[in-house]
């Protein structure tokens, strides 16, 4: 019979065989993951993606700029490459991404607010929660980006911090 310590510490270490069963679950988490390289290029992600933000087909999306698969506002108005608009310098996206790769730290649940462009190419805001971390595989490394899509919750989370 088994204790209920280890039932509870299952990890998925069992099931890193089976790619098949990882991509089950990442395409059935609610946030939006996106595997970016050190250019902040899309490598990989899930499928919330299309969900979230995507204004683009599936096969576009991949090796784009971080900001255009998502549908950044800014770099879809000044029509420049993710990363070269007036706004990139000051991208919470974009700085915590790059600080995660460059010094191994770890951004958790930071918040902004800002226009994304949706299928139909209407602007709209978002209110967005995400995090970063880095990670190495098979010799390179990773930034993986993790965004939720509080737009509904943010304004009654606001009054209930303003009380």
């Amino acid at each position: 019979m088994h204790s209920k310590k280890t039932m509870a510490n299952h990890s998925f270490e069992m099931l890193t065989e089976s790619g098949e069963f990882m991509n089950i679950v990442l395409n059935n988490i609610t946030s939006c993951v996106l595997l970016l390289d050190k250019d902040m290029k899309l490598q990989a992600f899930n499928d919330a993606l299309k969900t979230i933000f995507s204004n683009k087909a599936d096969e576009d999306l991949m090796y784009m700029l971080c900001g255009e698969a998502i549908g950044c506002a800014y770099q879809i108005e000044e029509a420049k490459d993710c990363g070269k608009t007036s706004k990139c310098c000051t991208c919470e996206l974009r700085l915590a991404a790059f600080d995660s790769y460059l010094n191994d730290t770890i951004v958790y649940k930071e918040h902004i607010r800002r226009p994304f462009f949706n299928k139909n190419g209407e602007r709209e805001m978002k209110d967005l929660q995400f995090s970063t971390r880095h990670f190495n595989f098979q010799k390179e490394k990773y930034i993986i980006l993790i965004i939720n899509d509080i737009s509904g919750l943010a304004p009654s989370q606001n009054k209930m911090n303003t009380h």
